[in-house]
């Protein structure tokens, strides 16, 4: 890397909060503003048993003083994991579905049944993205305007849909992707910039090759790296999203794809509250 003088910073979103931070923050900042306009006093939300947006949910919820009901895939297991024990410390209800219904989440039938039992909500789509989620993500380099390179590991594609909205045509956003055959996240990026700016920005791409499998799908050479990164730069990281960016943003350093005297920043998403989950899961390879 020195030898090519090519530059690599850290924007630390994982240290706003102990609890609230990362991409999450900013997908949730604006659709909490919105909530209160509407008067809405309860969150319902979706996500899998170790979800970053339903730690995060319920943790908004505490802070802002919202009821949160999270709608979680998958079958109750007892005890509870370290994100659905926060959650629920936090005054998240949890309400289980099987896998079949939870494909059919955003159906009109199952909304409807979540207003028949729950009454009236603000509902939060998971992952937390939608329209008042890329614009709060716009924001999150909006202090930051010498750099070259701008990368974020993506899941929905909504934090670099921000991340290219907030760049305004000017540099480049580089994503990388988390999930196995993700290729569809490009038509999901392009359809969000449509929604917020109504632009064709072309100052980005979404990198397809370091998902390791698919979603929190891990190997020891990972593992490796995500300790020795964590080891020699004293920043903690996670495997499922920002291990699997920066070791893109390394291998990618090493084959010659970043210009010689780059600037690259990439963003610390947090999402370190799935350490716990990990190390209580299989997911750890010995």
């Amino acid at each position: 890397m020195q030898e090519r003088g090519i530059s690599l910073f850290v924007k630390r979103e994982d240290l706003i909060h102990p609890y609230l931070s990362g991409n999450k923050w900013h997908k949730l900042k604006y659709n909490l503003e919105e909530a209160k306009r509407q008067n809405e006093k309860t969150l319902i939300t979706f996500g899998g048993a170790y979800s970053n947006h339903i730690y995060a949910v319920a943790a908004a919820g505490k802070i802002f003083n919202f009821n949160t009901i999270g709608i979680i895939r998958g079958e109750e297991h007892l005890p509870l994991n370290p994100t659905l024990s926060f959650a629920a410390a936090s005054g998240m209800k949890l309400y289980y579905v099987d896998r079949k219904t939870y494909r059919n989440k955003n159906s009109r039938e199952f909304i409807q049944k979540l207003n028949n039992e729950f009454g009236y909500f603000y509902l939060l789509p998971e992952g937390g993205t939608n329209e008042l989620a890329v614009k709060g993500c716009s924001e999150i380099f909006s202090d930051l305007n010498a750099f070259d390179y701008y990368c974020c590991a993506c899941g929905t594609g909504g934090t670099i849909a921000g991340i290219i909205n907030g760049l305004e045509g000017k540099k480049y956003a580089l994503g990388f992707a988390v999930l196995k055959g993700a290729s569809f996240l490009k038509n999901d990026v392009k359809r969000y910039l449509q929604e917020i700016n109504n632009k064709n920005l072309t100052n980005w791409e979404i990198n397809l090759d370091y998902h390791f499998g698919g979603y929190a799908k891990l190997n020891k050479q990972l593992l490796k790296f995500v300790s020795d990164f964590t080891t020699k730069t004293n920043i903690p990281i996670e495997p499922i999203y920002t291990g699997k960016m920066f070791f893109g943003i390394y291998d990618l350093i090493s084959k010659g794809y970043f210009n010689e005297g780059s600037k690259i920043v990439a963003l610390h998403s947090g999402g370190l509250q799935g350490l716990k989950g990990l190390t209580m899961s299989k997911k750890v390879l010995k």
